[in-house]
């Protein structure tokens, strides 16, 4: 499954009643077994970016499709091929992590005979089994963020839309994820990874959009935009890429 962004723009109204661009007029592809990082300081647009890229949102302009299926068309056929989490995904908190794996499995149409077995290898893959029969509201974050990301296996995905998923974890509850989606990379599956930590998308993407104030400012490889920048580090590659701005 290859995705496709092309000429997408998403305008908001301030407090202030003005119209604004979150995003405008992104495009890209997303290839198979590729991880995408989608880079930028808070409030760059990433967010409503990825909800666009998930069916959350619609563009004012331009069209997002996957193997030439789209919203809203497809919806249900896209949403059964991908899977979104934010940082802040919330749960339902007085059911158990296995309880809330059964009933995503659920939703998703999984089969009974195969769910138990999809659930099980999800709770040993993000090393649930402490915790899965505890009420999630007595989680801690990390033990929350491992859940939600388990959920994510259940329907075996094609494209996963990862946003600020590793924000205020540990390093211990990052390292479970980040190892996740070097696996899944192997496994060719397509993850879009959005973050403020630069220094963890240049070790883990394969190609980068760096994204200022909704626009693309660049995009390649971390190795390309650094030497083409001439810097050692994408964070200081995406200060170079800014400078002049008189609004930062």
């Amino acid at each position: 499954m290859i995705l496709k962004v092309n000429k997408v723009s998403k305008e908001f109204i301030n407090e202030k009643k003005e119209k604004f661009l979150a995003n405008n007029n992104i495009s890209f592809e997303v290839k198979e077994g590729e991880v995408l990082g989608i880079l930028g300081p808070n409030g760059a647009g990433k967010t409503t970016l990825l909800r666009m890229l998930a069916g959350i949102m619609t563009p004012n302009e331009g069209k997002i499709t996957y193997d030439n299926l789209s919203f809203p068309k497809d919806s249900k056929k896209i949403k059964k091929e991908i899977a979104f989490l934010s940082g802040n995904t919330k749960l339902y908190k007085d059911i158990s992590p296995y309880e809330f794996l059964k009933l995503c499995g659920e939703y998703y149409g999984i089969d009974k005979k195969d769910l138990n077995t999809k659930i099980e290898n999800a709770i040993k893959l993000f090393s649930l089994e402490e915790f899965k029969d505890k009420r999630i509201e007595h989680l801690s974050t990390g033990q929350l963020q491992r859940t939600s990301i388990a959920r994510c296996v259940i329907h075996n995905p094609q494209v996963y839309i990862f946003d600020e998923v590793t924000s205020g974890l540990d390093i211990i509850a990052s390292k479970v994820i980040l190892d996740f989606i070097k696996k899944e990379k192997q496994n060719n599956k397509s993850i879009i990874y959005s973050t403020h930590y630069m220094e963890e998308a240049e070790n883990i993407c394969d190609r980068v959009i760096l994204i200022h104030k909704g626009k693309i400012i660049k995009s390649g490889t971390p190795l390309d935009i650094k030497e083409e920048t001439n810097t050692t580090n994408l964070r200081d590659a995406f200060f170079k890429l800014i400078e002049g701005d008189k609004n930062e």
